[in-house]
């Protein structure tokens, strides 16, 4: 019954994409089928309706509503069409006209998320809408508008991982008085569609930490067709755990060092000679990653172990060096620590994973790029570290038994803690800016969009899953809450 009703509910809505809409309802219609997570069934429907409204309207003139510009600069970029900061020139000129304008200032706050290294305009529009909305007496303010207004503070929807968000933004969606009814009932059966095919994944997983892994992995490619990419890669997620614990807690720096060489020849040969722990650690791995690619060769053609045992040398050679650091005493710069830290926090191996368990256009020469750590890479992973380390709590600061990004600088430059962490985030809000250029470069490699999506997706887990705490090396009541909703609770239909 519901595939039916499901079916003539999407075709109801392909049809609203060709209906009589001038450019701001068009492009607010986008942003509800997006933010209701419904995008990637109507990709050429807004493919199509995006370039119409870019070639019609280009960089020229606008109206002088704010909110109309923020909306079309933010859709725009998000889809990367080139589009000039100039545009807001005109808004910046005349910022005290639009202090009271808050659907404008809001528009242009989270436009303000897609601006690139060097933008200078962008970076005073972020610095005047997020000043004027942290301002705002809400209690003056429309429930539903004040609602937004605190759900953006509290994250941009650019940083928004698409599932929970669109979760949020239904019960936002069913509240406004120009809602579509069949965009809202579409919206709620595929959640529970999509979801019902995502319970069954996750049902083989009996243990709590393998149900985390295959949630970050979920929220980085959530698609029905991927449920491959999902399996695997929280198997490659659960191998970095345990990895980590091997070198954190139960090792010597001379045990750890021979782990380490073991790995890096990729050799069983005299694995005896490990301690029983990491010997059943390394054998896990080397199996882990012959299985899955086994399955790479037989599905896809192509042999990607030796680019996995790049990248598993890589992570564990990065753990050394920190391993070694701890032992000697030694305390890093910034710059070194962040430069290592980006292997050690283990995003490359799942990013890697999100080409070649994806793609049915595999090549040699991608499995060689992403294995190489490209800057989009560099910048998803350096972000899921900045986060991590953003959640260290002061204790562990004034220990010192972990070498974390806020020790370092703390240290190089005397700044105190509440410093160094507006630092770090200013540094997470740089990457972004980085990796908003980085993901539409021109790649010549087929089958990349679902790796450059998992790209941004794992930074966007991270901002999510970090935000309060460490969720997923000490998960707490929020986990459990985002793992519920997401994963086992449908939407009411009704």
């Amino acid at each position: 019954m519901y595939t039916e009703q499901f079916q003539r509910l999407k075709e109801e809505v392909q049809g609203l994409f060709h209906g009589e809409m001038n450019w701001v309802a068009k492009l607010e219609f986008i942003d509800a089928v997006q933010r209701l997570g419904l995008g990637y069934h109507f990709e050429t429907e807004i493919k199509n309706a995006l370039s119409s409204i870019y070639a019609n309207i280009k960089d020229g003139p606008l109206s002088d509503d704010l909110y109309a510009a923020s909306l079309r600069f933010r859709l725009l970029r998000q889809h990367g069409y080139d589009v000039s900061e100039d545009v807001l020139q005109k808004f910046i000129n005349k910022m005290g006209t639009f202090k009271k304008d808050v659907k404008g200032l809001l528009g242009l706050y989270e436009a303000s998320f897609y601006g690139l290294e060097g933008e200078i305009i962008v970076d005073k529009a972020w610095n005047f809408a997020s000043k004027h909305l942290k301002d705002l007496n809400l209690d003056e303010v429309a429930t539903n508008l004040a609602s937004d207004v605190n759900h953006a503070l509290d994250m941009p929807i650019h940083w928004r991982p698409n599932r929970l968000e669109a979760l949020w933004f239904m019960d936002m969606y069913e509240k406004q008085q120009d809602m579509i009814p069949s965009l809202l009932r579409l919206a709620k059966l595929d959640f529970n569609i999509v979801q019902s095919i995502h319970k069954k994944e996750v049902s083989n997983m009996a243990r709590d930490r393998l149900v985390e892994h295959y949630f970050w992995c979920c929220s980085m490619v959530f698609e029905p067709q991927y449920t491959d990419f999902r399996e695997m890669t929280t198997k490659l997620a659960s191998m970095v755990t345990l990895i980590d614990d091997i070198y954190d807690v139960y090792g010597t720096l001379e045990e750890l060092e021979l782990l380490t060489d073991f790995i890096v020849r990729w050799d069983i040969t005299d694995v005896d000679k490990l301690p029983l722990t990491m010997r059943a650690c390394f054998l896990a791995l080397y199996n882990t990653t012959n299985e899955i690619g086994y399955w790479t060769m037989r599905e896809r053609g192509i042999n990607p172990i030796p680019y996995m045992r790049k990248v598993w040398a890589d992570l564990c050679k990065a753990y050394i060096k920190e391993a070694r650091w701890h032992n000697m005493g030694i305390k890093p710069t910034l710059k070194e620590y962040v430069g290592n830290a980006v292997d050690s926090v283990g995003g490359v191996i799942v990013l890697l994973g999100s080409y070649f368990l994806t793609t049915d256009e595999l090549t040699e020469e991608g499995l060689d790029y992403v294995s190489k750590i490209p800057s989009l890479v560099h910048c998803s992973s350096k972000i899921f570290r900045l986060n991590n380390d953003l959640v260290t709590p002061s204790h562990e600061l004034e220990r010192g038994d972990n070498v974390k990004t806020l020790e370092c600088y703390m240290k190089e430059t005397g700044a105190s803690e509440e410093v160094a962490r507006e630092h770090i985030r200013n540094l997470v809000r740089e990457t972004w800016k980085r990796m908003n250029r980085d993901v539409f470069e021109d790649y010549p490699y087929p089958g990349f969009r679902p790796f450059l999506g998992a790209c941004l997706n794992l930074a966007r887990a991270s901002q999510c899953f970090y935000q309060y705490g460490d969720e997923h090396g000490l998960p707490n009541h929020e986990t459990e809450v985002h793992i519920m909703s997401a994963l086992f609770e449908p939407v009411p239909l009704d």
